[in-house]
């Protein structure tokens, strides 16, 4: 999180949190750790400063005393945007939320905005928004154009580019200014609007503005635990017999939901298709195949496409009324 690791404020503390991070660079953590706490020293308000220390205490394997360094950063930044709470829970000091504080995730993206794409698509060989717009084709029929399609955190506009040419309107979503600022340099989005997910969708779309149908979420749902707050949000965002795509990290079958190392969360199918069909959806594909790199490892992914139901499946007692399905509303290009 560059932006947030400015200076300290005093000369002589930066010096020592700058040799700090060579040793760290040189894979001497214990120094590195020492190093930056002589600048706390001198700068005992510094978050960021504290935020460095609990890493580099991480990475000795100092865990009791990255812990106390994180401690220390939330009661300076009660906000949290640098995911302290996030890795208090991950070395077990405490329990894992099921979203990460949203600030972090906006502070997250704003700094990665500049080098997305490069670092994502020929770094990491990321391939979600191909492999989501070709399940989409193949679930609604190669020369479907829909009329409307939300893109749910949308980021630089990878997905939209990709989806772009099967849909008469566009409109995207995110939370960081920076990746919406990438995104509009591309040209592909009819509207664009910066919200919450969860909280700020309604107020960012134009008044009046209709379900779409086609609502995608690629490679974002990894930032939720739980899903089903979100899920209702896609729902509503959903016209009837419309589509939702979405693309998550895979966990274990027996897994609901955990956060990992990387800060991201990973869900597991049974638990992803049991929250797809509480929130009205009916399952068209699943599918289960590498997302990108981390390194020398493979992301395994899944990807999902699912048709909402017209209504809700209303249940009394133990009797099930299923709503009768219709074709989905799209329009055929001759």
């Amino acid at each position: 999180m560059t932006s947030h690791q400015l200076s300290s404020g005093d000369l002589t503390a930066d010096r020592r949190a700058q040799y700090a991070r060579l040793y760290a660079e040189g894979g001497d953590y214990t120094a590195a750790a020492d190093l930056q706490a002589q600048a706390l020293e001198l700068t005992p308000a510094w978050a960021a400063g504290w935020h460095g220390l609990g890493d580099y205490r991480e990475k000795s394997g100092n865990l009791a005393g990255a812990a106390e360094a994180w401690r220390k950063v939330l009661a300076l930044s009660p906000v949290d945007i640098f995911g302290a709470g996030l890795k208090l829970s991950l070395t077990g000091q405490a329990e894992a939320p099921s979203i990460p504080p949203s600030e972090y995730v906006e502070a997250l993206f704003d700094d990665y905005s500049a080098r997305f794409d490069t670092a994502l698509v020929n770094n990491l060989d990321y391939r979600v928004p191909q492999r989501l717009a070709a399940l989409i084709s193949e679930a609604a029929g190669e020369h479907t154009l829909f009329a409307k399609t939300i893109d749910l955190g949308c980021g630089t506009g990878l997905f939209g580019e990709r989806i772009r040419h099967m849909t008469s309107w566009l409109e995207g979503y995110d939370l960081s200014q920076g990746m919406l600022a990438k995104a509009t340099d591309k040209g592909v989005y009819d509207h664009l609007g910066q919200a919450d997910i969860l909280y700020g969708i309604t107020a960012a779309r134009r008044q009046g503005a209709a379900p779409a149908d086609l609502v995608a979420a690629a490679d974002v749902f990894a930032y939720f635990g739980d899903l089903d707050p979100v899920m209702a949000v896609a729902a509503k965002l959903t016209a009837d017999n419309g589509l939702l795509a979405l693309s998550l990290e895979a966990g274990a079958d027996d897994c609901d939901w955990l956060l990992q190392a990387s800060l991201r969360y990973c869900h597991g199918e049974n638990y992803l298709l049991r929250v797809l069909e509480r929130h009205g959806f009916d399952v068209l594909s699943v599918s289960r195949e590498p997302i990108r790199r981390d390194g020398a490892n493979t992301i395994s992914g899944l990807l999902a496409v699912a048709r909402k139901r017209p209504d809700m499946r209303a249940t009394t007692g133990d009797k099930v009324t299923v709503v009768p399905q219709t074709a989905p509303q799209t329009i055929a290009i001759n």
